[in-house]
């Protein structure tokens, strides 16, 4: 089962990738000798009037002047869609949708407002436009069937970044252990702290994904190495990392995100309230204002040994999703295909490959 146009196009993540794809295929597309791209200029001077940073945390500068400057183009959300319809697209494979995949997800962000290529994407009139998009990616199972499937338990691999080479220490039990007894207290003392005015000048702790000193591994894809080098949120512009093979156990238990009910059914059976530290960033990104929890992972580490998110990822990540009659959660701060594991079974094999980014690819170190 391949992901569907419609989860594509429902979610912050999702909508990102198909208009990420649609300027890609301009650029493959465009003579380099008269790098004229319409639809790519539009998009981006379109999202910087959206933005909600515009003029002060984002700054547009230009680029070219006298006979050599480029053609001013029309960029209105309506301008776009219709730029949009005309961009031919590009065949659907792998390396394309890895490039593509890469940026939606680098550019992800819970702790404030989407920017304003995502709040271009959502707009009816561009997200109408982008149905032909949905479709013509997810009608191609080579290049896209894995996002849907469940974890690979023979194809797993850690990554661990150049700066982070000193393990945690340590059980998985114990960490957990500690992540709960420290979500605990910054959530009591955001309750004393915190204004409840959830549009006041207040940050935390915005993710809601295990604790990062967990094992956490994705799967390796032809030619283009382990994903997890590719796939990463707020990345910190690492440049090396060396990733090690993980041996998986036969009979892992491992809890499968294939939607935003799967997030919920998590939620409600393994309930963390954490309105009052989550308040403030979860309602600049969602908008909305109410009683917030996620899973306690301590408490689904008694029941399951890992917990994989799909490409439901592109439908639900930064979304408000419903728990109860009150209460909701927001999937932030994991990357697509990742496993997070909450055990100590698996360990990731002593011989590892080293990477360094060359450019924009990640390839094998020399040496």
């Amino acid at each position: 089962m391949t992901i569907t146009p419609d989860e594509l196009l429902s979610g912050w993540r999702g909508r990102r990738f198909l208009l990420e794809y649609a300027r890609r295929s301009e650029e493959l597309a465009t003579d380099p000798d008269q790098p004229e791209a319409p639809f790519s200029s539009a998009a981006m001077l379109a999202g910087y009037e959206l933005d909600p940073g515009r003029g002060s945390s984002v700054v547009l500068v230009s680029v070219g002047t006298g006979s050599c400057a480029a053609e001013p183009v029309e960029a209105t959300p309506a301008s776009v869609a219709t730029l949009l319809d005309g961009v031919a697209l590009a065949e659907v494979d792998q390396e394309t949708v890895l490039r593509t995949l890469a940026h939606a997800v680098t550019v992800a962000r819970y702790w404030q407002e989407p920017d304003g290529e995502d709040v271009l994407a959502a707009l009816p009139v561009v997200r109408t436009a982008l149905e032909r998009v949905a479709a013509h990616v997810a009608g191609s199972a080579d290049a896209v069937g894995w996002w849907s499937t469940p974890v690979d338990r023979t194809d797993q691999h850690a990554v661990t970044w150049d700066a982070d080479r000193t393990p945690p220490a340590g059980t998985a039990a114990e960490r957990l252990d500690r992540w709960r007894t420290d979500a605990l207290k910054e959530e009591r003392d955001a309750r004393r702290q915190r204004p409840a005015d959830p549009t006041a000048s207040w940050s935390g702790t915005w993710w809601s994904a295990p604790p990062w000193q967990l094992t956490r591994t994705l799967r390796s894809l032809d030619g283009h190495g382990p994903a997890g080098l590719w796939l990463v949120e707020d990345d910190m512009g690492w440049e090396q990392a060396v990733t090690h093979r993980v041996d998986v156990p036969a009979g892992a238990r491992v809890y499968e995100v294939d939607g935003a009910e799967a997030w919920a059914a998590l939620c409600r059976a393994y309930p963390l309230e954490v309105t009052a530290q989550k308040r403030h960033d979860w309602y600049r990104t969602t908008g909305r204002d109410g009683p917030w929890v996620q899973p306690d992972w301590a408490a689904v580490a008694a029941d399951h040994d890992a917990v994989h998110l799909t490409a439901a990822y592109l439908a639900a990540a930064g979304t408000v999703i419903p728990v109860g009659d009150d209460t909701a959660s927001v999937i932030a701060g994991w990357n697509p295909d990742e496993t997070c594991w909450l055990v100590d079974t698996v360990r990731p094999e002593p011989e590892g490959r080293a990477w360094v980014l060359d450019d924009e690819d990640w390839v094998p170190a020399a040496g």
